[in-house]
């Protein structure tokens, strides 16, 4: 039965459309029980759908977004630019892929660990099958043969390879941490994962499953992957951040966070070749969504935290790999319209489509609840698909597009979301300036919960949220002075957000979590000494011989180690990659207690418990 979005706290449905969603997604009913009427509007008038991706049919006659907090799919009738039918799908869908040769589509609905298989039958979306993934599945790609999908299992670092004749999990292969977005080459021969958790760019031979390329590019937040027609490069977006201290001049050099978008070759090691985006003054800022048009002519890419679509003519853009491609965005580019345009949209734009006409792009807007067209040749907005939702936003919303808004920001470099990658954590430590000195760089620590685990910052020095929402904006981001109803909307975001559901708590052998649980709590291992309660933190300041001379406080506020199964960066500094790097090096818990060292399987038991926590 599709669950309600854990991330958000939603009202009620309609119990009767609730218990017809259950009864479709058990298959004791079919889909097209329901009368248009009802289906069209699943999710409810004051639910937002918030799509964060979408899909263009081989005719182009439909589109199909994935609403991630509706839980839900719209399709939506191209011609007369009307959603037609909504379909529930399992929770917190978060990428589409269409099959081959079929009016058929597959989304990942990470929440749930499922993919969800729908096809289109007389304008109408019907669930067809569910497949059990689990691990968060993020990206999705089918082989040109319709017989496979591939989808990244965020929470794994793998990707799953799918028998779509089965149904069932081939085999999976180890890509590196948080694999998000997929491109399979046209020919079906490679497969490029952004994994951003080691910030860089897999690429698996297909037909061996083997891992060949490993690229780095030192990129954050990887978007929408696209694979050219020539099928060897691979384009991408991603952000930068360089440990140069926050300053007005630092910020303004693109020497903090800046925008980049890049490209690989699928077929052999190479150098990435990039070229910059953001402009003097009006820098970019979370790209995300990237296509190019059918004839390569242009390529477009959404700025998710200005909220906009950037439109670039191939031919004038210089990529360049070493010795490239420099802090700010080509001016000869920038300069000239006939090179390179902006099409404010508004909200919070994700992926994109191109049709085939080599003018019009499709894009998901999150916060706008709709799809927009744009007409490149227009260089406009020409048409708004709603696909429902409240007429006001709530407290939260308001929230959570501040919280995604990088005009909050000095020139519009970065927003909240820049270092808190969908609420949550980052690959690498950052500076903040929140701790009172300048270049101590700290792990970015996940926001859900945020709420309820005073004090803040790793120091905890910081004992108002308010307060240190609006040190973030004004001394973090340099940027405007947020009101007071700006942070009272910010802590209701915060409030709303819930961690992610745990995929290792039934996956992991209940004898290794209840061993490790006693070490957990025992004598020799200590932990709950100051990771206690509910949230596994004591809220208090302790110094476990961690520090530096640099930091301008002494000891380091306990961490939740609520979701530590997802972090890549451990420690107050990231100075450890691994639980193993924490549990036997500077961490380790005969330092902490003097009871001694863990054995091997203990420190294993250790881990299997703590990753389920």
């Amino acid at each position: 039965m599709p669950r309600f979005n854990a991330r958000f706290k939603l009202l009620p449905r309609c119990l009767g459309l609730l218990l017809a969603s259950a009864l479709i997604a058990l298959g004791a009913v079919p889909a097209c029980a329901a009368t248009p009427a009802e289906r069209q509007g699943a999710a409810g008038a004051h639910v937002d759908r918030s799509p964060v991706d979408l899909v263009l049919t081989a005719d182009e006659r439909f589109l199909i977004t994935a609403n991630q907090t509706s839980s839900t799919l719209s399709l939506i009738d191209v011609a007369s630019g009307k959603v037609i039918d909504e379909a529930p799908c399992d929770e917190y869908p978060r990428a589409l892929c269409l099959a081959p040769g079929k009016a058929r589509v597959l989304v990942s609905c990470a929440y749930a660990g499922t993919v969800e298989i729908f096809d289109i039958i007389e304008r109408r979306l019907q669930h067809a099958g569910q497949i059990q993934v689990g691990y968060h599945p993020y990206g999705v790609a089918v082989s040109p043969d319709g017989r496979q999908a591939y989808v990244a299992m965020e929470a794994a670092a793998k990707v799953a390879i799918i028998d779509l004749v089965s149904r069932q999990v081939a085999r999976q292969i180890d890509v590196g941490r948080w694999p998000r977005q997929l491109a399979l080459s046209h020919a079906g021969t490679r497969l490029a994962v952004s994994a951003s958790g080691d910030l860089g760019i897999t690429i698996i031979d297909v037909a061996t499953g083997q891992r060949v390329i490993d690229q780095q590019v030192g990129g954050i937040n990887i978007g929408q992957l696209h694979v050219a027609r020539n099928d060897r490069d691979v384009y991408f977006p991603w952000m930068i951040y360089r440990q140069f201290s926050i300053t007005p001049q630092n910020i303004r050099q693109g020497w903090v966070l800046a925008t980049r978008i890049a490209r690989v070759r699928l077929d052999e090691e190479s150098r990435r070749e990039a070229i910059s985006l953001d402009v003097p003054g009006m820098a970019m800022s979370d790209p995300h969504g990237l296509a190019l048009t059918p004839d390569e002519q242009w390529m477009v890419c959404t700025s998710s935290g200005t909220h906009e679509l950037l439109a670039y003519r191939m031919a004038d853009q210089k990529f360049m790999a070493f010795g490239g491609p420099g802090d700010l965005a080509d001016p000869t580019v920038w300069r000239d319209h006939e090179k390179f345009f902006r099409v404010p949209l508004g909200g919070r734009p994700m992926n994109l489509r191109a049709a085939r006409d080599n003018r019009h792009i499709y894009v998901a807007n999150y916060l706008s609840n709709s799809v927009q067209v744009v007409d490149l040749a227009e260089r406009a907005v020409v048409r708004e698909i709603a696909l429902g939702g409240p007429a006001e936003p709530s407290l939260a919303r308001q929230g959570e597009a501040i919280f995604f808004d990088a005009r909050r920001s000095l020139d519009q470099w970065y927003s909240c979301a820049s270092c808190h990658y969908e609420g949550g954590l980052n690959a690498v430590p950052m500076d903040t300036r929140n701790d009172g000195s300048q270049r101590t760089y700290k792990t970015v620590l996940p926001l859900q919960n945020v709420t309820r685990t005073a004090p803040w910052t790793w120091h905890g020095w910081q004992t108002d949220l308010g307060a240190a929402m609006h040190k973030s904006i004004t001394d973090t981001m340099l940027g405007p002075e947020p009101s007071a109803r700006d942070v009272k909307a910010l802590l209701a975001y915060m409030e709303a957000l819930s961690p992610k559901p745990n995929p290792y708590q039934a996956a992991t052998a209940p004898e290794a979590i209840a061993r490790g649980k006693a070490i957990f709590f025992g004598v020799k291992g200590a932990c709950a000494k100051c990771h206690s309660g509910e949230l596994y933190t004591d809220g208090q300041v302790h110094d476990v011989g961690l520090g530096s001379k640099d930091d301008a406080y002494s000891g380091f506020n306990t961490p939740s180690l609520v979701g530590v199964y997802e972090r890549v960066r451990l420690l107050h500094d990231g100075r450890c990659r691994t639980l193993e790097e924490v549990l036997s090096g500077p961490h380790n818990p005969a330092q902490v207690t003097g009871q001694g060292e863990l054995t091997a399987d203990e420190q294993r038991d250790l881990i299997e418990f703590l990753k389920t926590l």
